[in-house]
């Protein structure tokens, strides 16, 4: 997964590294945009990095790699639905997977950067309710001809949006609060926990069996951000883990050299998984 931006490798060029090396999947992150007077604190500590104000739109991004890829997975990691218009959404979405020959898969969460959800109009204190509604309301449109959908944020009478999905895209629920695994249960295919540290992994396969004990239907879980060392590859897996998304990071310069060694390390996360 990446922050992909203007200034480091471009959408085509990184579709076809990752499938070349085999690898499984590729996610894209999302931020519309970032105000320029924040309040909010980077969750990472420090000052806010420069890529978060450069990063491609993600769904437009993965339409052109789904034009020039055959295999790979491609998704967001995660989408901020509850800043996005939900009929707008599906149809983007369904988009996307159609292009894809359904390969696509929605990564979503509430976000955390309460000026960016107030420039959309989005209550920070409401912020997860409204991505339910609106990931609820997405999934009507998706699987009925004539879909409705009454709630409190999001309220249409029965619709026509064409086309559909190839199938109903998977949603893969972020977070690792107390109260992520409600949501994973009520209206995810899957759950997406954030760099999950490995001193804290009895604890997180706790969650997963958890998760996995309570579930009606298959529940795979993706780790974002893992730590890429054979090691901790066997202690994801242990935990009952399906996959894990590497963070790729921006290139420290722009231009060729920067891409150069983005490759560098694609070539690096690849020899980790035969």
């Amino acid at each position: 997964m990446t922050f992909l931006t203007d200034y480091g490798i471009d959408p085509v060029t990184l579709a076809h590294a990752v499938e070349k090396r085999g690898l499984d999947a590729l996610f894209l992150t999302e931020h519309t945009h970032i105000p320029t007077s924040r309040t909010s604190p980077w969750p990472g500590g420090g000052e806010l990095p420069r890529r978060y104000a450069h990063t491609y739109d993600p769904f437009v991004a993965l339409g052109a790699m789904a034009a020039v890829t055959e295999r790979i997975a491609l998704g967001t990691a995660v989408s901020l639905v509850a800043q996005h218009d939900p009929i707008v959404l599906a149809k983007t979405v369904a988009s996307v997977d159609r292009v894809s020959g359904g390969r696509f898969e929605l990564g979503v969460g509430p976000g955390w950067n309460r000026e960016e959800m107030a420039n959309h109009g989005v209550d920070p204190g409401r912020r997860t309710a409204r991505m339910r509604e609106h990931v609820l309301a997405m999934q009507a449109i998706w699987s009925s001809d004539e879909a409705e959908f009454h709630g409190e944020f999001v309220d249409f009478d029965p619709i026509w949006s064409w086309p559909k999905p190839t199938r109903r895209p998977p949603v893969l629920i972020g977070g690792g609060g107390p109260t992520v695994l409600e949501r994973v249960l009520e209206y995810g295919d899957g759950w997406i926990p954030l760099r999950v540290p490995l001193d804290g992994m009895d604890e997180f396969s706790a969650r997963v069996a958890e998760l996995r004990e309570r579930a009606d239907r298959p529940m795979p879980v993706t780790v974002y951000g893992a730590v890429p060392k054979p090691g901790a590859l066997d202690s994801y897996v242990a935990a009952g883990v399906d996959r894990v998304l590497f963070e790729l990071p921006g290139p420290e310069t722009d231009g060729p050299a920067g891409i150069d060694s983005t490759l560098r390390i694609l070539d690096a996360y690849a020899a980790l998984c035969p």
